[in-house]
């Protein structure tokens, strides 16, 4: 729990002091988007399959702050460095530099408690590192849609 709790502070202080591109809108969607797609995917791949769970299987009070605080400001991190008008080279080596940390993050949460809270069932670091790409893929994607719906409603007005 402690590395959770360290995690939560950390991630959304940077996320919240370094922020320069995302409205408080945009916030709010991304931060609303993750938490239903988080748990959607959790019901199955944790809850159904038993794939991985947070500190134990099952629903537990504890898994909350991992299921509402800490992926949220993760993506709102992303998001706000995301390198939109550089390369395609600089947009691919951004997303291996965040999959090396979104990777990297994941082996620490594996520690024993009270460090670590995330265990595995059947799912590893490699099916993580096949599914993380997607992922940010489609938090990218629906940021851009957000975006376009902003500039839509502001033009109509």
């Amino acid at each position: 729990m402690i590395g959770l709790m360290i995690a939560v502070i950390l991630f959304n202080s940077i996320a919240f002091i370094t922020n320069k591109r995302l409205s408080k809108n945009q916030i709010v969607h991304i931060w609303t988007f993750t938490i239903a797609f988080q748990l959607l995917f959790d019901e199955f791949i944790d809850q159904k399959y038993q794939g991985y769970w947070y500190f134990a299987k099952g629903v537990n009070w504890e898994s909350l702050p991992a299921l509402t605080m800490l992926i949220p400001p993760v993506n709102v991190m992303f998001l706000n460095w995301y390198p939109f008008d550089k390369s395609l080279l600089k947009r691919i080596l951004y997303f291996i530099f965040w999959l090396h940390l979104i990777l990297t993050y994941e082996v620490i949460a594996l520690l024993p408690e009270p460090w670590g809270y995330f265990n595995y069932g059947w799912w590893n670091i490699w099916l993580s590192a096949l599914i993380d790409p997607v992922l940010l893929i489609i938090i990218l994607k629906y940021y851009r849609w957000i975006c376009k719906i902003e500039k839509n409603r502001d033009l109509s007005l």
